[in-house]
């Protein structure tokens, strides 16, 4: 068994040596020195890691892309976004798309399963976006997004032209631009950041955050998908901290350390 073990490790390229393990050389082991087979730092630019953070949403094993924790190990993510895959992910297949588009462009009512809660909505239309098809509904009067890989059981209503559209609507209006604003949670994110990067946060987040004297940024979020909103907190790397709520904070911390 110990010999197999290291035979493993000289062919992953770990190699073990044996010295003594005391002043008299009477004892022996075997030492892995790290400094012999740690991969150094390949001291990559910031479009180099930039292509990385593409390659990583782009390629998917198992259905699901890359986490953060290899970029994070090679340096960090470039600025790039909130870490949405960028592959369209059907989700239930084109039967699902389908349905929903049918319902949009006849205007029948559409009924489904979302977050173990049935909807009977007024399906307004079906767009792509950050990886993920989403369905913009009208629902109790309120203008809601759906991601419909996570909607289930939908059937399309009978009678057309069920209800009107408001006049002028836009479909990309309707779908918030944060990638962390879609979604049923209702979290209040307090956000911090560095001075050296407040520059870029402010670029993205517009009146919703307020410089402090020192040159820091802080900023209240609305915050209805959390993972999203870790994976933008992370792509400004050790320059933003979440100082609130501290399960949002804990979950960021969870991320970076790869329990989640």
């Amino acid at each position: 068994m110990f010999e197999r073990d290291k035979d493993l490790l000289r062919r992953m390229g770990i190699p073990n040596e044996l010295r003594p393990t005391d002043g008299w050389e009477v004892e022996y082991g075997y030492v892995l020195r790290p400094d012999a087979y740690q991969l150094r730092d390949p001291d990559l630019s910031d479009e180099e890691r930039a292509a990385l953070w593409l390659a990583a949403q782009v390629v998917r094993l198992g259905g699901q892309p890359a986490g953060p924790e290899a970029l994070m190990k090679l340096g960090g993510l470039a600025m790039s976004g909130g870490g949405e895959p960028l592959a369209a992910e059907l989700g239930l297949g084109a039967e699902v798309l389908s349905a929903a588009y049918l319902a949009a462009t006849e205007r029948r009512m559409l009924s489904f399963t979302y977050r173990s809660r049935r909807r009977n909505v007024q399906p307004m239309g079906i767009l792509h976006q950050r990886g993920h098809w989403y369905l913009i509904a009208r629902d109790r009067e309120e203008m809601r997004a759906y991601r419909i890989d996570r909607a289930s059981k939908f059937a399309v209503g009978d009678s057309p032209r069920a209800f009107t559209r408001p006049p002028g609507f836009s479909l990309r209006d309707a779908l918030p631009v944060e990638p962390w604003a879609t979604g049923e949670e209702d979290i209040l994110a307090k956000v911090v950041f560095d001075a050296d990067t407040a520059w870029w946060a402010k670029r993205q987040l517009g009146a919703e955050a307020i410089e402090r004297p020192d040159g820091y940024l802080e900023a209240e979020l609305r915050v209805a998908n959390p993972d999203a909103f870790i994976g933008w907190i992370l792509s400004f790397e050790d320059k933003a901290e979440i100082l609130e709520p501290p399960q949002l904070r804990q979950a960021l911390i969870d991320r970076v350390r790869g329990r989640s």
